[in-house]
């Protein structure tokens, strides 16, 4: 994978490309501080896969660049940032970010963060590639209908729409809804699943690994919550706002998080009731429905 920094601080793409270079997960082919000369044209001539580039910098920001290029970019784009602000993120988002990385930068979230990205990527190759063959045999057949996803792809787009893949719990996740899937869609008590989670992915004390694991859960859902109420107080009437505040919270919690937001009050986890339990069966429901 051909990779872009852009990064008004020298420091982070230092530990950008540190990062990127030890765990082999690609080439770094431009270490910018600025998105002046950003142009499609430089992307393609670079043959850049993936960019990553800050969202405030001086000059042009990270969200004008992505606009500027992102209608022709094959790519797929991380931003990275400070800002908490849930209004900016929210318009990261629509201006065509893929994904959405907190400052100061965690280690384990980049690879993470990379490693997905790069499997996106080689899918979507692997279907492009599969599609051009099919026509080369015959040019009159209609194109092949694109594969469909399938579980883990539709779980990591559940939880980029909540804003919480690139949280430290959306692996957690994942395996979580894997390893329901392969038990039939049952569900049983959290901390038996937790630990057999834990067992399966090779923990070497699976009952600290699961307590470690609900506390990543409870703060990663958390998020989610505060996500979903932040797009209730931009937009009562969005659709995925109607949807979401439902199906994966409690809506009189929701409400009560929005009269915070409204007020400019910091939500505190205390404030708001976490079920996990049915976080994760509607998570499994939903990916499981879009099949």
């Amino acid at each position: 994978m051909n990779i872009m920094l852009i990064d008004d601080d020298d420091a982070v793409r230092m530990m950008l490309q540190d990062i990127i270079e030890d765990y082999n997960l690609g080439d770094v082919t431009d270490s910018l501080n600025n998105a002046t000369e950003l142009t499609n044209e430089l992307l393609s001539r670079r043959q850049t896969d993936i960019l990553i580039i800050d969202m405030l910098m001086p000059g042009i920001d990270g969200i004008q660049a992505v606009n500027r290029i992102k209608k022709d970019f094959p790519g797929k784009i991380v931003m990275l940032s400070q800002v908490e602000s849930k209004d900016l993120v929210g318009k990261a988002y629509e201006n065509g970010i893929d994904y959405y990385i907190m400052k100061p930068l965690n280690r384990n979230e980049i690879v993470s963060v990379l490693k997905n990205v790069s499997e996106h990527l080689r899918l979507e190759s692997f279907a492009h590639n599969l599609q051009n063959s099919l026509l080369s045999l015959n040019p009159q057949a209609a194109p092949a209908p694109a594969p469909k996803e399938n579980l883990r792809t539709r779980a990591e787009n559940q939880l980029k729409e909540l804003g919480i893949l690139s949280a430290p719990g959306a692996q957690d996740l994942l395996n979580i809804v894997a390893y329901i899937e392969k038990c039939g869609g049952e569900i049983s008590a959290l901390k038996g699943l937790f630990t057999a989670v834990a067992e399966q992915n090779g923990a070497s004390d699976p009952a600290r690994e699961a307590k470690a694991m609900e506390q990543r859960l409870r703060r990663t859902i958390f998020q989610g919550h505060i996500n979903v109420a932040s797009m209730g107080v931009l937009d009562y009437t969005n659709p995925k706002f109607e949807d979401y505040a439902p199906l994966y919270f409690d809506y009189n919690d929701i409400r009560n998080t929005m009269r915070l937001l409204e007020n400019e009050e910091k939500p505190s986890p205390s404030q708001v009731h976490i079920n996990m339990k049915k976080f994760i069966y509607a998570l499994y429901d939903t990916v499981q429905r879009d099949k």
